[in-house]
């Protein structure tokens, strides 16, 4: 079996989901052009104690966007679409300020327009039309111009599932299912308004015995939400809302298999266009942003991953494209939420050590990061202030190791903390203070690639003895958000 720091994957998988208290989970695992290992695990439905399998569907949320951009340059070699037009050549009726962006700006989320997500007349518990969306954002102003910065949108992605609709003459949802979940023989792989075609909810379970697709069969999950400390269901229709951007259901051997055909000429057949999904983006200053279309690549060479949260879902999938790696690992669960990112790094370097931190300490959390130490650093002191939290000090380990004649990689310290909050753990047992302040490591290792490490606050409190439970989960929830923002470029 395979492990990493001394754990196996069910293992780590199991204490993922105990600690996160997460319904059900799938993973599956490709070691080009095999797909080795693909698991369910726990419940796709609490109501009916349906569980969790190979076949089981989740909404994958953000990952739609790579359908979606595999849809757009499908097209764009079938010399119906135009990646660097402008969208007013196939949307002519948007709002002037939009029309001049181009095709490509929306693939890369640096159109500014604003998220209709973010609109105060946003329901999610309604159903909107794609146009609908729009209008909810079509009166404000650009967030930025056009091709100056990078922001996630759910709006550029509506508007590039609008665009695939006017160029191929059919809706979306026929586009995607034509021309990439049929050719591959994705059975695990549809939209929720597929849902009333199939017997999804006729307790097939009952039948199994006697016809043949109630074995193993596809089944949708459940999504949940945390509502006032208790797990909510959340209605699948809702999906819709999220079209181009996030409405499609697939299993986690399902995007496995489609990720193969994404990494050969299967769906987008010139390589060169290829490229241009796993090419970050170059604003018009000449700065480079580490992303494009929803994947964000960092500094360990051929890697790139997509994630993202939903209504009830939550959803990763990873790819290291490099020659002596080719590993990528897909993470679904029916929780709302989740960062799924350091338990596939863990699963991956079970796989093919080296591809995870190769710390052994499992008393540490570590991300990796999209940028250099020093940006990465930035953006944590920056994130700290809009929260107004003291950052007491910051150590550059490096420049004194460059003082006292010594050579060290980029290795700098942020140490940070709220008084109130640190009083609270050390009046439930001093000792803690021994590692308070709070801090945060960022160091670049030798193969180049920029790590955020801290302490976990679980292991500190069970170390320390500290009995103030609200007031770790408090602590550890501010770090895992603050990294987060920290080392991604999108903000989902």
């Amino acid at each position: 079996m395979l492990s990493t720091r001394g754990k196996f994957i069910d293992q780590r998988i199991a204490e993922f989901m105990e600690k996160h208290d997460v319904p059900g989970l799938a993973m599956a695992i490709v070691q080009a052009p095999y797909i080795p290992r693909s698991a369910g695990y726990g419940r796709a439905s609490l109501a009916d104690d349906e569980l969790a399998s190979t076949r089981t569907m989740w909404n994958i949320g953000p990952l739609t966007q790579a359908f979606t951009a595999v849809a757009v340059f499908q097209l764009h070699e079938a010399q119906k679409l135009d990646i660097h037009a402008a969208i007013g050549k196939y949307l002519p009726d948007l709002p002037a300020a939009w029309t001049g962006t181009t095709v490509f700006q929306l693939l890369q989320h640096a159109s500014g327009i604003p998220d209709y997500r973010t609109s105060a007349d946003f329901k999610e518990d309604r159903t909107y039309k794609p146009a609908e969306l729009a209008a909810l954002v079509s009166a404000k102003p650009l967030l930025f111009e056009p091709g100056t910065q990078v922001r996630m949108s759910a709006t550029d992605f509506l508007l590039l599932g609008l665009i695939v609709e006017r160029a191929s003459g059919m809706s979306f949802h026929d586009y995607i299912t034509r021309h990439q979940i049929e050719p591959l023989g994705l059975r695990s792989t549809m939209f929720a308004e597929d849902f009333s075609k199939k017997s999804f909810r006729e307790k097939p379970h009952a039948r199994f015995k006697s016809e043949i697709p109630y074995i193993n069969p596809v089944e949708p999950a459940v999504g949940y939400k945390d509502v006032e400390g208790k797990r909510v269901a959340v209605d699948p229709k809702s999906s819709a809302n999220f079209f181009a951007f996030g409405s499609l259901w697939s299993s986690a051997e399902d995007i496995s298999a489609w990720d193969i055909a994404l990494a050969g000429g299967i769906l987008v057949k010139r390589e060169e266009n290829r490229a241009l999904i796993y090419k970050p983006t170059t604003l018009a200053n000449g700065t480079t942003v580490p992303a494009m279309a929803g994947w964000e690549f960092t500094r360990h060479p051929g890697f790139m991953d997509i994630k993202g949260s939903t209504r009830g879902f939550s959803a990763y999938l990873s790819r290291f494209t490099a020659p002596n790696d080719l590993v990528c690992v897909t993470l679904l669960a029916n929780k709302e939420g989740l960062d799924l990112t350091g338990l596939a790094r863990d699963i991956a370097d079970s796989y093919k050590p080296g591809l995870g931190v190769g710390i052994g300490s499992d008393g540490i959390v570590t991300q990796e990061s999209k940028f250099s130490v020093d940006e990465t650093v930035s953006r944590l002191t920056a994130l700290l202030g809009e929260r107004n939290v003291p950052v007491f000090a910051t150590f550059d380990h490096g420049e004194n190791a460059r003082e006292a004649g010594m050579e060290l990689r980029p290795t700098k310290v942020v140490v940070f903390g709220n008084p109130k909050v640190g009083t609270k753990l050390m009046q439930s047992s001093q000792a803690i203070a021994l590692d308070l302040p709070l801090r945060l490591s960022v160091w670049e290792d030798e193969r180049s690639r920029v790590w955020v490490g801290y302490h976990a606050m679980e292991r500190l409190a069970a170390e320390y003895n500290v009995k103030d439970r609200a007031a770790v989960l408090a602590i550890e929830q501010m770090l895992e958000s603050l990294v987060a923002k920290a080392v991604n470029v999108y903000d989902w």
